[in-house]
């Protein structure tokens, strides 16, 4: 079994370090893993904008095929119940009842 101690690297950014390998040179494989790392990084950038930019947009276009037949339907629906809720409110405050009710209260 051969043992292989990863090369390090010194302040200039050569290779400082040995390796068990044949070839002598111990930054042979470090290219190898920064190719990895970059591909790695590349994937990695990848699935970040599938998932905080398309994903998002994805399911706002599901939502609106599934549920979006019906929006105007229910939008007219609550308006129209406001509408009935703010002239029940109206007629309230303002008092409007029958002209009989109003002059029984004036004779008292």
């Amino acid at each position: 079994m051969l043992a292989y101690t990863y090369p390090l690297l010194d302040c200039s950014g050569r290779c400082s370090g040995s390796s068990s390998s044949s070839s002598g040179s111990g930054c042979s494989s470090s290219s190898s893993r920064t190719s990895s790392a970059a591909v790695t990084w590349v994937v990695g950038q990848g699935l970040w904008v599938i998932f905080v930019i398309i994903l998002p947009f994805l399911g706002i276009l599901i939502y609106l095929i599934a549920r979006g037949g019906k929006m105007h339907e229910r939008a007219a629906e609550a308006a129209q119940s406001q509408q009935q809720a703010m002239d029940q409110y109206i007629k309230q405050a303002a008092g409007t009842t029958d002209t009989a009710s109003q002059l029984a209260q004036l004779s008292i």
